[in-house]
């Protein structure tokens, strides 16, 4: 019902404005006695047989929302209602800041993709601190992280140190995002030692504190086999929690859209449909160098429940989807779940 009758009604208005309409009406509905329950009772799925524990947090099913959605932390207890099992608030950086210019969001519609060059637009770490304060337990949150526009390379690890700080008490993992492709020079801090440095920090900090919070690295789909096996490295020296991947792409190969339409838009990362392919292989990558030992989330064209069942086999402990859930609706993460579940119960002969 979603593909035939409301997607083709809401992909006749800018995606931007739809987001901000949805989140508006996630946020009222929040604000009104039972709309939660009236929309677990809908779109979530409950079973142990979805229950995970992954760098020592439990969750009620694997799947979860990738930042971007929930940029300021408005609607995630709404959001995990909708039955996500978990949900990256962010990007957030240090100040407030617009982001791009617009339009900045684009629907490729025939490739099932988006391509976006937000820029990181969000209101600042202390709006989403003080949105965060009062969540509710039991909900698995994590903070995905970024630096300032504004701020240089060679100061961006004061920018990522602020924001765990500020937000370490209110998010249970966190996410340091080198690899956005839409905030002007930041996949620049994708190499070995200024990678480090950015953790370095992070690492030292939770030293002192008494709650341990899991750190990630997010890292693009754009890399090299040899740039990937620098990031293997520094996850082994600075033992990190896990990983994520993948980020949007730059690339725009193979492609239905037509290049002059794919041209007019102009620069952006890519999501979706034309990512699956490299974003499996990319956790399979990982999951086959590392030994299995860190935990990966894997993200990025997860547009089936085929594509959520490839991406585990390949090694991811959890998964994210976004443009999936745009191009899919709000039934999506239950039909996911509902099909790992029956996965599940033919591997133990209960069905």
């Amino acid at each position: 019902m979603y593909r035939q009758f409301l997607r083709p009604i809401l992909f006749r208005f800018p995606p931007e404005t739809i987001h901000r309409i949805i989140v508006k009406g996630l946020r009222v509905a929040g604000c009104m006695p039972g709309a939660k329950w009236i929309l677990r009772q809908c779109f979530a799925m409950r079973s142990p047989l979805l229950e995970r524990e992954v760098f020592g947090l439990k969750f009620p099913n694997p799947v979860g929302l990738a930042a971007g959605f929930d940029k300021d932390a408005e609607v995630y207890e709404e959001l995990a209602a909708m039955g996500f099992g978990f949900v990256e608030v962010g990007t957030v950086t240090p100040k407030a800041q617009p982001g791009n210019p617009r339009p900045r969001l684009f629907r490729l519609p025939e490739d099932h993709a988006l391509i976006n060059r937000m820029g990181f637009n969000n209101q600042g770490m202390e709006h989403a601190v003080c949105n965060l304060r009062h969540r509710r337990p039991g909900l698995v949150v994590g903070g995905n992280l970024g630096k300032n526009t504004l701020t240089s390379n060679e100061n961006a690890a004061a920018d990522y140190l602020k924001l765990f700080r500020a937000m370490y008490e209110y998010v249970d993992y966190f996410v340091v995002n080198v690899s956005c492709p839409n905030v002007a020079n930041l996949t620049g801090l994708q190499t070995r030692e200024s990678t480090k440095t950015i953790l370095q920090g992070l690492l030292d900090f939770r030293r002192g504190q008494n709650q341990y919070r899991p750190i990630l690295l997010k890292i693009s789909p754009d890399l090299t086999w040899e740039q990937v096996d620098e990031m293997i490295a520094v996850m082994v020296e600075c033992s990190l929690d896990g990983v994520i991947a993948t980020n949007t792409t730059r690339s725009r190969e193979n492609l239905k859209t037509s290049s002059k339409s794919v041209e007019a838009i102009g620069n952006g990362g890519l999501s979706g449909a034309p990512l699956t392919k490299r974003s499996i292989e990319m956790v399979r990558y990982i999951h086959r160098k590392t030994d299995g030992r860190f935990p990966i989330i894997g993200v990025g064209g997860i547009m089936t429940e085929d594509d959520a069942v490839e991406m585990l086999k390949a090694g991811a402990s959890l998964i994210q989807v976004y443009t999936g859930y745009i191009y899919n609706g709000p039934l999506f993460v239950k039909r996911i779940c509902k099909r790992l579940k029956l996965d599940a119960e033919i591997a133990a002969g209960r069905y």
